[in-house]
C-alpha cells in the first residue's frame, strides 16, 4: 500500500509510520521481495541476530545513511532480489520461530536454499534431512531388520513422492492469427502467437517451464493448487514443446476453433484467427 504527497510523490507504508526514537527504520516495514510486497514491524526482521536480515535492517548498522544505501523499488519500498513466493515461510519462521509447510510441499529444497542465504541457522535444520550418526563399529557392521524396513519404507515414500511430482496434465493454449493473401503475392503473413496459455498444477508447470514461466497473474497461489492464468515468457509454440518433451510429457488431445474475417470486402484478403488447446501427460 502507498499513498500521494499533495506534490504528487509516492510514500510507501515504511516512510508514513516512524519508528523508535533514534531508529533510522519505521516501526512497519515495506518489503519488495523477487515482486512480491510483503509488510511485517521491523523487530520481526531482527528477531534472529546474526541473521542477513538482522544485519541489514539493524539500527546500529551504520545510521540514516545505511538505510539509504539500502535498494528500493520505483515505491521506495525496500527491495531484496530472492524468492518472493518463498519468502512468506522465511517471515513466518521469523515471527514464531516454527516452521508450517503445506502437505506434501514440493519445493523444500529451494525454501532450504532460501533460509541458507538469510543465515537462519535454525531453519536451515528443520529442513535439512536428518542424519543418522553411527555410535560403534559393531553398528556399522550390521543392521537390524526394523532398521531395513525403515530404510526401505522412506525409500518407497521417497521414489513415490518424486513420481507423483513429475507426474499430472498440463494444458498449452495460444490464440493466433494469420493472413491469407493472392497467389502472386509474396509478402504472406505467417503464423502470430500473441501469448502462450499454461494450465495445470502449479509445482508441475513451474518444474517444466522454471523462469520462462510468467506467474504475475495468478503470483499468491501454493504449489500444490492448480492455475489457468499463468503463461510462457517467449511465443514460440515449438520451444514449449521441446520443454515438454524434454521432461517426459506425450501429447494425448488437441482442439482447435477458428474463424476468418474479410479485411476489406473489396480484397480477397483473409485473416484468420484460431485458439487452440494442447493437453499433455506424464505419468
Amino acid at each position: 500500500m502507498a499513498l500521494k504527497e499533495a506534490g504528487g510523490s509516492i510514500l510507501p507504508i515504511s516512510d508514513m509510520v516512524s519508528g523508535p526514537s533514534g531508529s533510522p527504520f519505521p516501526e512497519v516495514v515495506e518489503l519488495n521481495v523477487g515482486g512480491q510486497v510483503y509488510v511485517t514491524r521491523h523487530s520481526t526482521l531482527l528477531s534472529v541476530p546474526d541473521s542477513t536480515l538482522a544485519t541489514m535492517f539493524s539500527p546500529c548498522r551504520g545510521g540514516p545513511a545505511a538505510a539509504r544505501q539500502l535498494p528500493r523499488d520505483s515505491r521506495a519500498r525496500f527491495f531484496i532480489d530472492r524468492d518472493g513466493f518463498l519468502f512468506r515461510y522465511v517471515l513466518d519462521y521469523l515471527r514464531d520461530k516454527q516452521l508450517a509447510l503445506p502437505e506434501h510441499f514440493p519445493e523444500k529444497e529451494r525454501l532450504l536454499r532460501e533460509a541458507e542465504y538469510f543465515q537462519l541457522g535454525d531453519l536451515v535444520k528443520l529442513l535439512s534431512p536428518k542424519v543418522t550418526k553411527q555410535s560403534s563399529l559393531n553398528d556399522e557392521g550390521c543392521q537390524s531388520d526394523l532398521e531395513d524396513s525403515n530404510s526401505q519404507g522412506s525409500s518407497d515414500r521417497l521414489q513415490r513422492a518424486a513420481l507423483d511430482k513429475r507426474s499430472g496434465f498440463l494444458t498449452v493454449g495460444y490464440r493466433g492469427s494469420y493472413t491469407t493473401v493472392r497467389d502472386n503475392q509474396a509478402d504472406a503473413k505467417f503464423r502470430r502467437v500473441a501469448r502462450i496459455m499454461v494450465c495445470g498444477r502449479i509445482a508441475l508447470a513451474k518444474e517444466v517451464f522454471g523462469d520462462t514461466l510468467n506467474e504475475s497473474r495468478d503470483p499468491d497461489r501454493p504449489p500444490e493448487k492448480y492455475t489457468s492464468r499463468f503463461y510462457l515468457k517467449f511465443t514460440y509454440l515449438e520451444q514449449a514443446f521441446d520443454r515438454l518433451s524434454e521432461a517426459g510429457f506425450h501429447m494425448v488431445a488437441c482442439n482447435s476453433t477458428g474463424t476468418a474475417a474479410f479485411i476489406n470486402q473489396y480484397r480477397d484478403d483473409k485473416i484468420w484467427s484460431s485458439y487452440t488447446e494442447y493437453i499433455f501427460f506424464s505419468k
